[in-house]
């Protein structure tokens, strides 16, 4: 079978999906459909799991995601295009999930390395909650200024600094801020701004 494109128009058409910076747009400008590639994907990633519907947990958008499963185990996570918002599409952190949740260097111990000591120790929950809990009072209690040099009322803790973070959903950014605010904790930035 003899192919329509000539060498000029098949130069031309990958110089322009380079310059575009997509190579796909290259091979759909020449003509070649990828629908039976991607349906026998799609028929073999939806064979054998569990389709589970769930929302993606970053911002307050609520996109909507698809979590497939075999045997409990996650195998993907990917867009919902049932969402009548994003129509399956992701942005980075929320196409970044299934990273999240299978990564091999993800901590799942409490690690707590003593002042001086070169190495870490595996230690309880419980403990390193407690711990946290008991240091954040005391630096509270001995840096809390209740009025200013002027007589005024300010109740805050200047020696407590938190800094929240873009990967961090919504719900646990509010939370920290009522907590540290609560403490009386001023100096309260997001990584999203810096």
């Amino acid at each position: 079978m003899k192919s329509t494109v000539s060498r000029r128009d098949f130069v031309r058409a990958s110089a322009a999906g380079i310059g575009s910076g997509t190579a796909l747009g290259s091979l759909l400008g020449l003509g070649v459909s990828l629908a039976p590639a991607t349906v026998r994907a799609q028929e073999f990633r939806i064979k054998a799991a569990k389709s589970t519907p769930s929302v993606c947990p970053y911002c307050a958008v609520g996109c909507a995601t698809i979590v497939r499963t075999i045997d409990n185990d996650i195998v993907n996570i990917e867009g919902d295009p049932r969402s009548p918002h994003s129509e399956g599409c992701l942005c980075p952190k929320g196409a970044a999930t299934y990273q999240l949740h299978k990564n091999p260097n993800r901590a799942t111990k409490v690690l707590h390395r003593k002042p001086g000591a070169t190495r870490w120790d595996e230690v309880e929950l419980d403990w390193a909650m407690d711990r946290v809990a008991e240091l954040a009072k005391k630096t509270r209690d001995e840096s809390f200024v209740e009025r200013s040099a002027n007589d005024r009322l300010v109740n805050q803790t200047t020696a407590i600094f938190a800094l929240g973070g873009a990967t961090l959903d919504n719900e646990w950014n509010h939370m920290q801020q009522k907590l540290l605010r609560g403490l009386g904790v001023v100096a309260i930035e997001n990584q999203a701004r810096i």
